[in-house]
């Protein structure tokens, strides 16, 4: 028992310990140094043997401007422990009193001390980092190495290189302590990126791609084509990674998945040339079944999304041939997902979907497989103005997965379920809690229809140009798509609520687009940019104008413009980072390869 009650003390004594330590902490922070030196004295005299209450201490000291106290506590400390980072303290404190010639004695001091022991390396260049002399840091560190050859600190000298601008050195000495130490390739990429996604960062990327490309062909290590392929991969240039990835896969053949990876990546990002181009390497390069029919996914998506009216028969006999290769079984769930999806909103037929999906649940599938399949059966069920029955399954779904981005997507649709059919004021709610949702998708999904019922219900209570508007989007929704572009016409021409007209010339261009009409769909886009300068759209119509000129019509001069007002007007546009990107290639920031 007496044990017992000498842990509790022990433990409650612990825990009123680390309080009074988070409490010191907090006043420091908010700048009421006073309160924070108490707590910090009274914990320095508890452990008179942690340097840290000692740092601390003075820390507070040196804040309300009592050099003398600080200089005293850590003098009289260091006598007694001969702790070098103290000497660092020390001269720091001198600094701050303006006297530079004694700091320096004293961070000379603290560096002749690695060199007698070069194990207290870190201690001592960590205590310089913390007070940001960098270049005290950096000779802590280079006087380790004169003792020690073994010792190697190229990845925390290139961080401060990078701190000092000096982006080249730090470039060399990552890129030569990731080849030296592959197994920290992550972390060192990691710090990279963080240089790559800065402002005014092309300098740094053209550098870092020219080392890259020297170490390559200097030494012809397979590990420089993977950096690349990374790199280039940041850069979303899938084509150039491509080429990075095809050499590997000849000298290491068991490497092939990371094309089929990068394939994936090219199309999900809609980049699908490049994905076209990589999936038929991957189609002719393998017999793998699960990546044969994943490469013939992808390319019938890809397919289908451009489809024609003449291609509808060719596709379904290609979906057909793959399920009778393959089978309808849990292995082949996305295809025949696909498969639902094509029969309902590009054949029409509803039922034959609806067969598809209703014989794919009585598979043996896992809860995460049982969502899709009910979520597109309810993408189906909408399809055919089914509202109720629609929102009953998305509601099974979100209940089945509350917490996971299935359950929330399925909220998003249910919420869109409501919009369509007319009742604004519960698909208002739903959307005033999405809009805050974690998925920028799903919010930004969400804030968009969220807006557009609450300014149109402002300019017009009777919500009856929402409710026409709402019925155009529904056409949309069923990819009937001259029906659509009818209905936001009309709307157009009978309807003059303002806060409808911008979105409907959006909704039509982007369908005119959809349709390659990119001439109409400019024309769209012109006059929101033009009459609707204040609006919520204009980034939009000034991203897909851009976009089109540049990848479409392949008229980059027209193009440059648009991507540099994105650039000055709409900072906070969720497409400014891919214009950044496209403006600085088409100006030419670090074209070489």
């Amino acid at each position: 028992m007496k044990k017992l009650f000498t842990c509790i003390f022990l433990f409650f004594s612990f825990v009123a310990f680390a309080q009074n330590d988070q409490l010191a902490h907090n006043y420091f922070e908010k700048g009421e140094f006073e309160k924070a030196l108490s707590i910090y004295q009274d914990l320095e005299k508890a452990q008179p043997g942690n340097i840290f209450y000692t740092q601390k201490v003075a820390a507070c000291y040196q804040q309300l401007s009592q050099y003398e106290k600080a200089g005293k506590l850590l003098q009289e400390k260091y006598d007694r422990t001969r702790q070098a980072l103290l000497l660092v303290e020390i001269g720091y404190n001198y600094q701050l009193r303006k006297d530079q010639g004694k700091a320096d004695r004293y961070y000379k001091q603290a560096i002749d001390a690695v060199t007698e022991n070069p194990n207290i390396v870190y201690m001592v260049a960590n205590t310089f980092e913390a007070k940001v002399l960098v270049q005290q840091a950096l000779k802590t560190y280079e006087a380790a190495t004169a003792v020690n050859k073994s010792m190697n600190f190229d990845y925390q000298m290139a961080l401060l290189q990078g701190q000092l601008g000096n982006t080249d050195l730090m470039i060399d000495k990552l890129l030569s302590y990731a080849y030296n130490n592959p197994q920290n390739l992550v972390m060192v990429q990691n710090q990279l990126s963080r240089f790559m996604g800065e402002e005014g960062g092309e300098a740094f990327n053209s550098t870092l791609r020219k080392a890259l490309l020297l170490n390559t062909q200097k030494t012809q290590d397979i590990f420089w084509n993977q950096f690349l392929s990374w790199f280039f991969v940041q850069q979303k240039d899938y084509a150039k990674a491509f080429i990075q990835e095809k050499a590997i896969f000849k000298r290491q053949p068991e490497l092939f998945l990371n094309i089929v990876n990068l394939a994936k990546m090219a199309a999900d990002d809609g980049e699908e040339a490049t994905a076209r181009e990589i999936f038929t390497y991957v189609l002719a390069n393998t017999n793998e079944p699960d990546i044969l029919m994943d490469a013939n996914y992808y390319l019938l998506d890809m397919d289908i999304a451009v489809a024609k009216q003449t291609d509808l028969a060719g596709i379904t006999a290609r979906i057909n041939a793959l399920l009778a290769q393959y089978g309808a079984t849990p292995y082949s769930l996305d295809l025949q997902i696909l498969k639902a999806d094509f029969e309902a909103f590009h054949l029409n037929d509803a039922k034959a979907a609806t067969a598809t999906l209703n014989k794919a649940l009585e598979l043996q599938l896992n809860k995460y497989q049982v969502a899709e399949v009910k979520m597109k059966l309810s993408d189906v069920l909408l399809s055919e103005s089914k509202f109720n029955q629609a929102i009953i399954y998305y509601a099974q779904v979100e209940e089945d997965l509350k917490n996971d981005a299935v359950g929330h997507e399925a909220s998003l649709k249910m919420a869109k379920a409501s919009y369509y059919k007319g009742d604004f004021e519960w698909a208002q709610k739903q959307f005033k809690v999405l809009k805050s949702n974690a998925s920028q998708l799903i919010a930004n999904d969400a804030l968009e229809i969220y807006l557009l019922i609450l300014d149109n219900t402002a300019e017009d209570s009777t919500q009856t140009a929402l409710k026409r508007f709402a019925a155009a989007d529904f056409k949309l929704y069923q990819n009937k798509k001259t029906e659509a572009l009818a209905g936001f016409k009309e709307l157009l021409a009978t309807d003059k609520t303002k806060a409808i007209q911008d979105v409907s010339l959006l909704r039509m261009g982007k369908i005119y687009e959809s349709m390659a009409q990119y001439d109409l769909a400019l024309q769209n886009y012109q006059q929101i940019i033009d009459n609707y300068k204040d609006g919520i759209y204009v980034d939009e119509a000034l991203f897909f104008s851009a976009e089109i000129y540049n990848k479409k019509l392949q008229q980059p001069e027209k193009a440059k413009p648009l991507y540099e007002k994105m650039l000055f007007e709409h900072q906070d546009s969720i497409y400014f980072i891919e214009s950044r990107k496209q403006f600085r290639q088409l100006r030419g920031d670090g074209t070489a390869s």
